[in-house]
């Protein structure tokens, strides 16, 4: 039912090659889609394609029962199931184990994994490589190998007599090519909201996932079923909890503000919230008649200048946060919540200034889990601990006075502060993905009952 695309290390082409196979299988089939680990951009592009929302698989963000339960659950009703991998194959949290990492879910989930290789450079070595990686931890079965980039027919033919000595299918073969790069930037590859070519670009990944992939090894593999019998505790939660708060949250969502789980949307929904998308780059004004804020992550620092321009948004925002209404921000979210945005040009953008802060971007690329320790927090409980993840190349030019959290990195025993609070705003660059928790989206929406029953008090 389901298959694993794992490279032997970043920059393999792992994407590209499970893009060709759901943009092929998507023509045909109900295709399903996940990715492991934290990232936001590349289940943009599966979700174009299958034009169903791509779910993470992060067993840092969550929990082993967590993943297990969404895998189980999103693949009910779907014909097969690609789940895209993160880094190298055994790359995890550490370099102690791989925690965390595609062999971790692979074994977790007990799927099959096509190995993608970059041959550009490689001929009989290929094996060698090869054989590592199916060696490595027998745990893990290496269905068989994506020769990338292959460079002509005798390349091809040097890389198959390598394979040949250690018996191990070849399932797709892709040609070097330079018109097959998805274009990005500092953060990873540029968003689907701003590629202007996109759809012939799919196209073009259809037709040479027809052709590519050996596709009678290939569609055994994807209708093998696993059957999980899981339920969480939270889910038995959500699944007793309330609908009838009639809570409305403005979510903003644009180009500038793209970054959410969708699982996190939805458990807001499965809690009672109606979500209201609005867009702080277009929108004057905030939707009517909401009782909180939810600013997800993004690219505020290319949006800077219609940010800037759009005032009555960055008015309406500090308006209702400075009456009290609840207001979660993430990254990018903190940054449009600063005093300014700061671009790579050392232009600086005047934003919402409710954080007393500037947003300055930086090339130091600042990445990596977080295990957060709360402080205090409109949301959380003192001495509560969540895990989160870091992905920015901005920093703030203050330190806060009173700040969210004492993190820690993964396996590091320093120490740092970060997070803001102001009114009711909890601020932070810090990602959270609520099926680790369902009492962040609980607390938040508390708050918001609350903010409601003011509105109506003050109506009265």
């Amino acid at each position: 039912m389901a298959l694993i695309i794992a490279g032997e290390r970043s920059g393999v082409g792992k994407t590209t090659v499970t893009l060709m196979l759901l943009a092929y299988l998507s023509q045909r089939l109900q295709v399903q889609s996940f990715k492991v680990g934290p990232d936001y951009i590349d289940p943009m592009f599966h979700q174009y394609v299958t034009k169903r929302p791509c779910r993470n698989l992060d067993l840092i963000l969550t929990n082993d029962a967590y993943v297990k339960q969404s895998f189980k659950h999103h693949t009910q009703g779907v014909d097969c199931a690609l789940v895209e991998g993160v880094m190298g194959l055994f790359d995890g949290a550490t370099g102690i184990d791989d925690t965390a990492s595609t062999a971790h879910i692979a074994r977790l989930l007990e799927l099959p994994v096509l190995l993608v290789i970059d041959c550009s450079r490689l001929s009989r070595s290929v094996a060698a490589i090869a054989h590592g990686y199916r060696s490595f931890d027998p745990r893990v079965k290496i269905a068989g190998v994506v020769l990338n980039r292959v460079g002509s027919d005798r390349h091809l033919q040097l890389l198959q007599e390598a394979l040949e000595s250690i018996q191990l299918p070849i399932l797709g073969v892709l040609r070097r090519s330079d018109d097959l790069t998805i274009p990005d930037r500092h953060l990873g590859l540029v968003p689907t909201a701003e590629m202007t070519q996109l759809d012939q670009l799919i196209d073009k990944f259809a037709q040479l996932g027809e052709t590519c992939f050996d596709w009678e090894q290939l569609l055994p593999l994807l209708k093998r079923v696993n059957g999980f019998s899981v339920t969480t505790e939270d889910e038995e939660k959500l699944a007793s909890a309330t609908h009838s708060i009639s809570l409305r949250i403005a979510v903003a969502r644009d180009r500038a503000f793209s970054f959410y789980y969708p699982d996190n949307l939805e458990i807001l929904v499965q809690l009672g919230a109606e979500i209201v998308y609005w867009s702080p780059l277009t929108d004057p004004d905030l939707p009517e008649n909401i009782q909180g804020l939810y600013f997800g992550g993004g690219f505020p620092e290319v949006f800077a200048q219609q940010l800037t321009e759009n005032k009555s948004a960055r008015v309406a925002v500090k308006k209702a946060i400075e009456r009290g209404m609840p207001t979660y921000a993430e990254c990018g979210g903190l940054m449009y919540l600063s005093q300014a945005i700061v671009d790579f040009e050392c232009q600086s953008w005047s934003m919402v200034d409710i954080i007393p802060a500037t947003a300055i971007m930086d090339s130091r690329l600042t990445l990596g889990y977080r295990r957060a320790n709360v402080l205090q927090s409109p949301l959380f409980k003192t001495g509560t601990v969540i895990w989160g993840h870091e992905f920015h190349r901005s920093r703030l030019n203050e330190i806060p006075t009173e700040p969210l959290f004492e993190l820690q990195g993964y396996n590091s025993s320093s120490l740092m502060l970060e997070g803001w609070q102001a009114y009711q705003v909890h601020a932070s660059y810090l990602h959270l993905h609520f099926g680790g928790n369902i009492a962040i989206p609980q607390q938040f929406l508390q708050r918001c009952l609350k903010f409601r029953g003011s509105q109506l008090s003050e109506q009265d």
